[in-house]
């Protein structure tokens, strides 16, 4: 079977984190993704990300670029506009994570570019949008958690504000600017026309504070940090403290609580009328926690994992990130991936969790800057080897240097 979107052209203007992260989904369901990296810059900023980087190589890099093409292009030189539009002629979308207002100020927008494409969609994913106040404001996953409440509900009760220990804003922004991307290119392939895609985090962010934005919206839920992560009205659903590290148990069914109660030997909090259902154990959740605190402490962790999985408690052991890397479930699902990398070594890095029929796409590294200039212009653009040495002869590709591949500049 052929890859999902192996018919599939991109050209994406893109750096860091959430844009390359949307971009890299699709690559790894097949599509072509032309990566345009600026030789003034030196290319993807995330190239530079420490601490694991070599020169314009880095493992941050690598993790968001896999089966991804480079071009090295000067925008800004005379001849990049007219390289990008034919790559735009010959491709199914633009994509871009830049600050709100420059996709008009590059003439990145539907408007600019369906004079040389109707069918192209050109996919936006910004800080705050393409509309609003602070559309030309740049935006960053720490800046959103706060501005749409989630530091508020992260952490214990008595702690600061605290963000989630992973990007998630720019990974979730990048998935909905993925979904955007090919329902626009399904409407384009429909109907022969295509359109933007004006995505944002802030939006992204809003949109994923779920049911607490709907209680809060409606019903004026005031919203409030929960010790041990537990969740704001479902008892018990959160972590417990074992002999020798964390469980979370996560009751989210009746019959789960019911199960839990005989696991842990104490079949008389099922006919306690103080937490018969939902609403009296989160009534009375001050009087339960301790007692299954008290449960849970005097069992290891490997004991609590085994009894629960027994009695088909839905729970899980809180790890380190080493050992949720080496789970015997990540193992049997083969959820690592090896790819080869002539500065880096080998890469070992989280397999897309992207699982259709089919065979896989075949893992690539990451590209060099500049590395697919040459071959993508031949084979994407027409051009001829004398056309592109002209182009590079005038600085559209940067300035050149003997040891950069393609002729981009450092």
């Amino acid at each position: 079977m052929t890859l999902p979107l192996a018919d599939v052209r991109i050209i994406a203007v893109e750096q860091y984190g959430a844009g390359p992260w949307g971009s890299l989904q699709l690559a790894d369901l097949g599509a072509e993704v032309i990566k345009i990296e600026d030789p003034q810059s030196g290319g993807d900023v995330g190239r530079y990300v420490p601490p694991y980087q070599e020169g314009e190589d880095s493992l941050f890099f690598e993790t968001f670029n896999r089966n991804k093409k480079s071009v090295s292009l000067d925008l800004r030189a005379p001849r990049g506009r007219e390289v990008l539009e034919a790559l735009v002629a010959n491709a199914d979308a633009v994509y871009s994570n830049l600050r709100g207002d420059q996709p008009r100020k590059l003439r990145l927008t539907y408007e600019d570019l369906k004079t040389v494409n109707p069918r192209v969609v050109c996919c936006s994913l910004s800080g705050f949008g393409m509309s609003g106040p602070r559309s030309a404001e740049a935006g960053y996953d720490y800046i959103m958690q706060g501005m749409a409440g989630w530091m508020s509900l992260t952490g214990d009760p008595d702690s600061p504000p605290t963000k989630s220990g992973l990007s998630l804003v720019d990974l979730a922004g990048g998935y909905v600017a993925a979904i955007a991307l090919l329902s626009g290119l399904w409407r384009a392939r429909r109907d022969g026309v295509g359109c933007d895609c004006d995505i944002s985090l802030y939006e992204t962010a809003l949109h994923e504070l779920m049911y607490v934005g709907t209680w809060t919206a409606t019903a004026g839920y005031v919203p409030k940090r929960m010790a041990e992560s537990a969740h704001p009205s479902i008892v018990p659903f959160q972590a417990f403290q074992t002999a020798d590290g964390w469980i979370t148990v996560a009751c989210a069914k009746q019959k789960f609580w019911e199960l839990l109660c005989q696991a842990l030997g104490r079949e008389e909090l099922i006919a306690d009328p103080r937490f018969a259902g939902f609403a009296e154990r989160n009534r009375n959740r001050d009087e339960l926690l301790p007692i299954l605190r008290d449960a849970f402490r005097r069992r290891t962790t490997e004991e609590s994992v085994a009894l629960l999985s027994q009695a088909g408690v839905p729970h899980g052991p809180v790890y380190e990130v080493a050992e949720a890397l080496e789970d015997p479930q990540a193992q049997a699902r083969e959820a690592i991936v090896e790819i080869e990398h002539p500065a880096l070594g080998t890469v070992r890095q989280a397999a897309s969790p992207l699982r259709l029929s089919g065979d896989p796409n075949p893992l690539a590294r990451a590209p060099r800057r500049g590395e697919h200039s040459d071959t993508v212009l031949q084979e994407v653009c027409g051009y001829s080897e004398e056309e592109i040495a002209s182009l590079r002869a005038d600085g559209t590709f940067g300035t050149p240097t003997a040891t950069d591949p393609a002729g981009a500049s450092r």
